[in-house]
């Protein structure tokens, strides 16, 4: 039996995961990382984008953050997001006409928008597109 460690992900509505994990990887403020067991403590921001996890039975599971904070302690690593969902339930259609939306706000160089809002949505759609698109590999679809 591999060696294993607790994790959490909860957002501001929920605990969506919790369970022993043999590694939890994510998109932190300075690149992906990898957490596994004894990993040192560690305090991080996330970025937009997907963590996965990597269960004690060896199964993985993918979830979409739209940012946050991961701490890892000696006996528990947590995923602290604003907002956490299964990949499975980000509706890809929706995140591709928020992309685009955000697009052509960005083109719009002449209208009243608030350019960083729209960078902000853009980055946050093409962050639920890469999830998606991670889970869709693990499934090999």
């Amino acid at each position: 039996m591999a060696i294993t460690v607790h994790c959490d992900i909860v957002s501001a509505e929920s605990e969506i995961f919790s369970g022993l994990v043999e590694m939890v990887i994510a998109h932190g403020a300075m690149g992906d990382l990898g957490v596994t067991p004894g990993h040192a403590p560690l305090l991080t921001q996330l970025n937009p984008g997907p963590v996965r996890v990597i269960k004690q039975n060896g199964d993985e599971e993918v979830f979409y953050v739209s940012g946050g904070m991961l701490e890892v302690q000696p006996k528990i690593v947590t995923v602290l997001a604003d907002t956490a969902v299964r990949a499975d339930d980000v509706n890809e259609a929706a995140a591709q006409q928020a992309m685009e939306d955000a697009r052509k706000a960005l083109a719009n160089q002449q209208g009243d928008i608030d350019y960083s809002t729209a960078a902000a949505q853009l980055a946050e759609a093409a962050a639920q597109i890469r999830t998606i698109r991670q889970m869709k590999n693990k499934l090999g679809k």
